[in-house]
């Protein structure tokens, strides 16, 4: 059985900073216009005081994850990143399962993210977990390059 751990960090810590590096990375190779682009810089991470995950298989960084509380109405899921040689092995699921719960325990009921429409992976992880689309919350805009999705917690 691997070893898997989640710990909170700051995101500017040397595993999250790589780890969102890599998330950029991608996001970037999509076309998507600088309005469409809605990740939070690890600055604004801080700022914003969302609280951030970094998981490690073996030791081994291999996703992130973060959840920004709207006080108890919902917790906003940001930057959840799998590395791609880890995915499809339920890592995914279990950092979802971890934000959830740190949500429930901050008393929030309800889970909202946004997410790019070529984000297929993502997508599809999301739908499988139980978020169902919705239009978009906060101070998002109709966009048609973005995906919102809600799920209730609990």
């Amino acid at each position: 059985m691997n070893h898997i751990s989640i710990i909170k960090e700051r995101p500017d810590s040397d595993d999250a900073v790589q780890l969102i590096s890599e998330l950029d990375a991608q996001l970037t190779s999509h076309d998507y216009p600088e309005e469409s682009r809605h990740a939070f810089s690890i600055d604004k991470l801080i700022r914003e005081e969302v609280a951030f995950f970094v998981m490690r298989l073996e030791g081994q960084p291999a996703g992130c994850g973060g959840v920004k509380l709207f006080g108890t109405e919902y917790g906003e899921v940001k930057r959840m990143f799998v590395r791609p040689e880890y995915r499809r092995s339920g890592l995914g699921r279990q950092m979802l399962n971890y934000l959830a719960d740190y949500a429930r325990q901050q008393g929030v009921s309800v889970l909202r993210l946004e997410t790019g429409i070529h984000q297929t992976e993502a997508i599809a992880l999301y739908e499988r977990y139980g978020f169902q689309r919705r239009s978009p919350f906060g101070a998002y805009k109709d966009d048609p390059m973005s995906i919102y999705f809600e799920k209730p917690i609990e």
